[in-house]
């Protein structure tokens, strides 16, 4: 338990949510048929909206109960507690909503699927392989350079699942990248916009108006807050305090 609520917010929620619900529909409790992707049903008079939600939760069953859990534990943690990209209280839930946004659009409303689940842990996978180019990930019982693993992913549910089981989990690649698109390399090399923003209140729901101290794993970084806690020397962080800082007024020379 210390584990599971030591870990980021929105990592920890999402696992939590596909265990439940997964466990109740594997167990018997529920069928699928009530949380599984249906456009009719959501168009009916008191539309059933939690299909907006549960399709992105439905594990596999047997071993793959397990293996989707980890898998989707490793990578969101990994993305949300590492990624230089989520450097802002929220920035990790608006990508998760970003790219379930377009699995819902391309998997669900363009190749009528039921399920999403493997699309939204690959779309991570994509995203976690971009941020660690150059390093090494383990697949099965090799090792791999970390950005062949979604591919390498992709290869395996093709050989398992066929065509159709692939196509629907290369959404989640789609959506990572044209994320990836419109926040970083199209605002970097071709000088638009980045419309993908965190909204204020999401912010805010975060902590960003509570001062706040986070570790990454490429130093340590202060959230907004009244004050910045006053550090000790001996680590690098992202906030810096000047010996001028605690001056009084200052009085202009020559003056009265």
């Amino acid at each position: 338990m210390d584990r599971f609520w030591s870990a980021p917010p929105v990592t920890r929620t999402l696992v939590a949510a596909m265990f439940v619900e997964s466990a109740l529909v594997h167990g018997g409790l529920t069928s699928a048929m009530h949380i599984v992707y249906d456009t009719s049903r959501l168009l009916k008079f008191l539309p059933e909206l939690w299909r907006l939600l549960t399709p992105f939760l439905l594990t596999g069953p047997d071993f793959s109960f397990v293996f989707d859990l980890y898998l989707t534990y490793t990578y969101a943690s990994g993305l949300e507690l590492n990624s230089p990209r989520f450097g802002q209280p929220g920035d990790f839930f608006t990508y998760v909503a970003f790219v379930a946004t377009v699995i819902w659009l391309t998997a669900g409303i363009l190749l009528q699927g039921w399920i999403f689940t493997s699309a939204l842990m690959m779309a991570f996978m994509y995203t976690y392989a971009q941020d660690n180019r150059g390093k090494k990930a383990h697949f099965i019982v090799v090792q791999i350079p970390v950005e062949l693993l979604p591919w390498a992913m992709l290869l395996l549910t093709l050989i398992m699942n066929g065509i159709g089981g692939a196509l629907q989990q290369g959404m989640g690649i789609i959506a990572a990248h044209l994320y990836d698109f419109l926040t970083r390399l199209y605002p970097t090399f071709q000088g638009g916009r980045n419309y993908i923003q965190t909204p204020a209140v999401i912010k805010r729901f975060f902590g960003a108006d509570r001062s706040s101290f986070a570790h990454k794993a490429y130093g340590s970084s202060f959230r907004s807050g009244q004050s910045v806690p006053q550090q000790q020397s001996g680590g690098w962080t992202s906030g810096f305090s000047s010996g001028w800082s605690g001056r009084g007024a200052g009085r202009r020379l020559g003056g009265d």
